[in-house]
């Protein structure tokens, strides 16, 4: 059983009771027509090939309450985006699949980048953002939520927990944040444990403690890919087309909400997916890139709201951040054995002296390009300002409901 302790500026949101998903299925449902959602599930076709997916899509399959799902497929041959649209028949709810290769598609990106409207370069990040423009071009949606592709023994259930905050009137949350444990026999979530967090408190700690930066330190997992929000937030969010994407998004929803009407809900019991390598050397790859991203988007939001670490500061804050890196290995290596799981302490520092070099390299990068952010989306709001019709450009790429299963396609 999760605590119910409440610390940092948002609410958290526990799991508390074990009572199956029929009853918060059925309050959804109810709840979803006056608040209708739509889900985003952004997805490489290698995903299709392996077994999360099939497990999420037969989950998904029954879920009466959804207005809408918008499938957006990446990485797919146009014979390998057919047999991803294969998946989703049967449906309840309405299922539009996007295949991100479609020349149409590439037409529109390369006008809106003509107008200085860049929509980055191909990756998650750009994924979303077009799915987020098809749920809020159709206009039925009032949440719009998004979760990964990846997720092993996945459960409608963590889907009904992140929309309910955002559905219940009475709640009045703008955007809901998932968050759960990464234990499996061992401890995941290596960048979030020993990265993202020492380093938030490390700046923490050599600076007055900027709002944005208690902020990202409220939330247990703010690298999580789970996250529901009112299409008015969506309408009017900035989405970095990189690593940093969950990082800047966070970002948006403290530029655009009150941290009052922001929550982190405890999604399940155990989440489990797949497991990037370190590629320590390889500064491109694994999670030496990841690493290099999330810093540079961090390091960007926080001098958009006046915070320029200097960079007498920035080297205090290497070796600070790699303080309290040891300090969390020698935490969860105890948290570890007293739950009997498999813990490497050597292969833990090694991935801190991993996780340094990425700080330094970012860092580095950041003052040499003057603090520019690379890759970032710009909001639908700034998008239809340029292009007023841009909504309706979207539906033409799609030629309607199909018959039975009604899927319908952009491609």
């Amino acid at each position: 059983m999760s605590d119910f302790f409440q610390a940092g500026a948002v609410t958290t949101l526990h799991r508390l009771s074990h009572d199956g998903p029929e009853r918060l299925e059925k309050q959804i449902e109810a709840l979803s027509r006056a608040h209708p959602a739509g889900l985003i599930l952004p997805a490489l076709y290698s995903e299709f090939e392996h077994p999360a997916m099939r497990g999420i899509v037969d989950e998904l399959r029954e879920a009466r309450w959804l207005r809408r799902i918008a499938v957006a497929v990446g990485q797919a041959t146009p014979e390998q985006y057919q047999r991803a649209c294969g998946f989703f028949r049967g449906f309840k709810a309405p299922v539009t699949t996007i295949w991100m290769e479609d020349p149409r598609i590439e037409d529109l990106f390369t006008s809106l980048d003509r107008a200085g409207l860049s929509p980055g370069s191909p990756g998650k990040g750009r994924t979303c953002w077009l799915a987020i423009g098809y749920l809020l071009a159709e206009g039925d949606c009032e949440i719009i939520a998004l979760h990964d592709c990846d997720i092993r023994h996945y459960d409608r259930d963590l889907l009904a927990r992140l929309v309910f905050p955002v559905a219940h009137p009475s709640l009045d949350y703008d955007f809901s944040k998932g968050y759960y444990a990464r234990a499996s026999g061992a401890l995941y979530g290596r960048v979030k444990r020993l990265f993202f967090t020492p380093l938030i408190r490390a700046i923490r700690g050599l600076t007055s403690e900027p709002p944005l930066v208690r902020f990202l330190d409220s939330f247990r997992y703010a690298l999580s890919g789970e996250y529901a929000m009112k299409t008015r937030l969506a309408r009017a969010m900035r989405i970095p087309g990189n690593w940093g994407m969950e990082v800047g998004i966070l970002a948006e929803v403290h530029r655009n909400c009150l941290p009052s009407r922001v929550c982190e809900v405890d999604l399940c019991d155990n989440y489990e997916h797949k497991h990037r390598p370190l590629c320590p050397d390889e500064p491109g790859n694994g999670l030496r890139r990841m690493t290099r991203e999330i810093a540079s988007s961090l390091f960007h939001s926080m001098a958009r709201e006046g915070v320029a670490l200097s960079r007498e500061v920035k080297s205090v804050l290497l070796l600070r951040y790699e303080e309290l890196a040891r300090d969390a290995i020698r935490r969860y290596r105890a948290d570890a054995i007293l739950n009997g799981l498999d813990y490497d302490e050597d292969t833990e520092n090694r991935a801190v002296h991993a996780f340094a070099e990425s700080l330094r390299e970012s860092s580095a990068e950041f003052e040499a390009t003057g603090g520019c952010q690379p890759q970032e989306i710009p909001s639908w709001n700034r998008v239809q300002a340029a292009f007023p019709d841009i909504f309706e450009r979207l539906l033409e790429l799609s030629p309607g409901f199909a018959p039975a299963p009604r899927i319908y396609a952009i491609g």
